[in-house]
């Protein structure tokens, strides 16, 4: 009996560390469509770091799980993007190249460049502009305009299925 409450005990242990793992620092996803193609393609499996936004804002460049502001119309409980631009920032896209700040930005990961113009326009505070990296197939700012900050859930950071893919998230 006494050994048969270690093992409850170790399993009840287990079970809290493992859920205020998921609660407040890491947590897996799904994804279920092609829209950050080929960074990260339909079916991988990523973890995120949910504590990190609390000691740092969001980045241009960085990839984050978030969820779709209600304009958005969409049953999707959580889109991953990447961040464009910050608050402040003046991004404007044409001929398939993104600029931040007047300054065309470098994106090896973009599967397509955009087949979209939008005119220059300031990013509000308290917002950010972020967009998938399939372009041409991806249900982001570009369409639903800017996504609020406080819908930030997680940073994207490692792909760990499938085995062929396992890697960073970058």
């Amino acid at each position: 009996m006494e050994k048969f409450k270690e093992y409850l005990k170790s399993i009840l242990i287990a079970l809290v560390l493992s859920l205020v793992v998921r609660v407040a620092i890491v947590e897996g996803y799904l994804i279920p469509s092609g829209s950050m193609l080929p960074t990260i393609a339909e079916n991988d499996r990523i973890l995120s770091n949910k504590f990190i936004f609390r000691f740092t804002d969001p980045a241009p460049g960085d990839i984050v799980v978030f969820t779709p502001p209600e304009w958005a119309y969409t049953n999707a409980p959580r889109f991953v993007k990447r961040v464009i631009g910050v608050e402040g920032d003046w991004i404007e896209i044409k001929n398939g190249i993104v600029y931040r700040n007047g300054n065309p930005l470098s994106e090896p990961y973009v599967q397509q460049p955009s087949d979209y113009t939008l005119p220059p326009f300031l990013v509000p505070e308290g917002y950010l502009f972020v967009l998938g990296d399939n372009r041409r197939n991806s249900h982001d700012s570009h369409v639903w305009g800017f996504l609020p900050k406080k819908n930030i859930i997680a940073k994207a950071m490692f792909r760990y299925w499938p085995p062929k893919r396992i890697g960073v998230v970058n």
